[in-house]
């Protein structure tokens, strides 16, 4: 059984996150099988908040090099979530 918990990863904390914060918009890093649908009901269902609309984005990885040998790093699934009118997500959560 999968749960919200392993849904939603973590609230991305970044220049371009923070800066969507004003607009109510939040990234999040997502499981990579999951649908908008259950982003929605996880994100309502772990910060008590109600979701506006969510937006996803496979990230690929990128080309890292370390020495002579280059490789990878995981691709992951970003989400947006665009909040309802005078909602909001506290910072510690």
């Amino acid at each position: 059984m999968i749960t919200c918990y392993d849904i939603v990863k973590t609230l991305v904390r970044s220049e371009k996150g923070s800066a969507m914060e004003k607009e109510r918009k939040y990234l999040f890093r997502v499981a990579t099988v999951a649908t908008k649908v259950d982003v929605k009901r996880a994100v309502e269902e772990i910060y008590k908040v109600k979701v506006d609309a969510v937006n996803t984005v496979h990230m690929p990885g990128k080309l890292k090099r370390v020495r002579a040998r280059a490789g990878y790093t995981s691709s992951w699934k970003k989400a947006i979530v665009s909040l309802k009118e005078g909602q909001k997500i506290e910072g510690g959560a």
